[in-house]
């Protein structure tokens, strides 16, 4: 049997399957982007695709929390546009 990979949410904290989270990665020059193939190099964060999580991961800074640095608001509209369109 194949194992499942869990990522936890920065939004509600919930695990759940990597391939129903988007994921937000930061490359080693410090930049951030909206990683939909989920195989770009850095360090990656993760975040449920719908828009209560988002609002509430960036209400308590989750994404900055798991980067230990600012985010922009350009990855949050990214997202957001991402999951009301998607």
């Amino acid at each position: 049997m194949k194992k499942i990979p869990l990522r936890k949410c920065t939004g509600c904290f919930e695990m759940k399957d990597k391939k129903e989270l988007i994921r937000i990665v930061r490359n080693d020059k410090g930049e951030f982007s909206v990683d939909f193939t989920s195989k770009n190099p850095g360090r990656g964060a993760y975040i449920c695709k719908n828009i209560v999580c988002l609002e509430k991961a960036e209400k308590i800074r989750g994404l900055e929390r798991s980067f230990k640095t600012k985010v922009s608001k350009e990855i949050y509209e990214e997202l957001r546009k991402e999951i009301t369109n998607g």
